[in-house]
């Protein structure tokens, strides 16, 4: 397919005749352009032949040609962007694009989401999309893949970012449920991926209680049990009295916080799950009492040590906080770059 010159991102000279390492892939605005695959990884406009690392709108879009992605992926998208061109590729399993083997790896961030490997003339590159290291019962853990280049997200690339425990965050919600009986916890949570987990932690720690959503989480929930991630017992605010609500954990979008929406709720004690929550002045922005910092982005910490386990080369930084990380990788004497990608948003992890 063609490619516009005009937007062609300048490159380092060539080293003592030597083509520098991973010059078959180009980084442009939209997306990461894998030539001999003639192939885009996460494009955000639509291309012949898109792979799709999950789910997620700043990293999936409809309109493309074919999607090779894992089979939640592709089901995520089919439900979120209407019918694809799907070829589905199970974790673990490679398949020959053009002149690269391409293999997807668990990357642990929501479910169906992977890391691209791929590997051309003996070079082995590595798309991690969006990854995080701890446990999440609702999706399959991230696997460390050596390579030569790894191409990593930085949501949160500051040495600030140090994520508590989950278990302490999910106690958090139900000593203050307990503590207030009377009223509801209206937790804002992102529609795919963060509000499943929420669910699911609050299970895996006995909270079997019926939990009530938004009208726009039901589709993905869905999804999520006929996937086989089973939440229990929920059910629609729609259908339900205020009464019916009180001492019960209810789970919206974060924009529905402090919508119209609220008010059918039992004097609501407002919680925010996210990463973001770290930072008080967006608990305060958002009106949020009950602050609980869960990220399906990977913290500092989890940052650092997965670029020195993967042990590249080069690691190559596509959104978030890039200069904290370029800079422990010079101290550490990791070359690394920045990629200047358009439409990565932190969305509200």
């Amino acid at each position: 397919m063609g490619i516009n010159a005009g937007t062609r991102l300048t490159f380092q000279p060539l080293i003592l005749g030597m083509p520098r390492l991973g010059s078959w892939i180009e980084p442009f605005p939209e997306g990461i352009y894998v030539r001999p695959a003639d192939a885009w990884v996460d494009p955000s406009e639509a291309k012949e032949n898109a792979l799709v690392t999950h789910g997620h709108a700043d990293h999936a879009r409809g309109g493309h040609g074919q999607v090779w992605a894992t089979p939640e992926t592709l089901a995520i998208m089919g439900v979120r962007y209407g019918e694809q061109n799907p070829v589905p590729v199970e974790h673990g399993e490679t398949v020959r694009i053009g002149e690269v083997d391409v293999t997807f790896i668990p990357a642990g961030h929501v479910l169906g989401s992977a890391q691209v490997l791929l590997e051309y003339e003996g070079e082995r590159v590595v798309v991690s999309g969006d990854y995080k290291r701890r446990p999440d019962p609702t999706c399959a853990p991230f696997e460390v893949t050596p390579c030569d280049i790894f191409i990593s997200e930085a949501t949160f690339g500051l040495p600030v970012f140090r994520h508590p425990p989950t278990s302490d965050e999910v106690r958090k919600l139900l000593d203050r449920l307990e503590a207030e009986p009377e009223r509801c916890v209206l937790v804002g949570a992102y529609a795919l991926g963060k509000a499943q987990r929420v669910i699911k932690e609050l299970r895996e720690m006995g909270h079997d209680a019926p939990i009530y959503y938004h009208g726009a989480m039901e589709r993905l929930c869905n999804l999520y049990e006929e996937l086989g991630v089973e939440l229990g017992e929920l059910r629609p605010v729609s259908e339900a009295t205020k009464d019916e609500m009180r001492g019960h954990i209810v789970i919206c979008p974060p924009g529905a916080l402090n919508d119209r929406w609220s008010r059918r709720l039992p004097e609501p004690i407002t919680a925010m799950a996210s990463g973001w929550m770290r930072i008080r002045q967006r608990a305060r922005q958002r009106n949020v009492e009950l602050p609980l910092i869960m990220s399906d982005h990977a913290d500092w910490d989890e940052l650092t040590t997965t670029i020195r386990e993967v042990n590249p080369k080069e690691v190559w930084i596509t959104h978030g906080r890039e200069d904290a990380l370029m800079h422990w990788c010079m101290i550490n004497q990791i070359k690394s770059r920045q990629l200047n990608l358009v439409g990565r948003e932190d969305e509200d992890d």
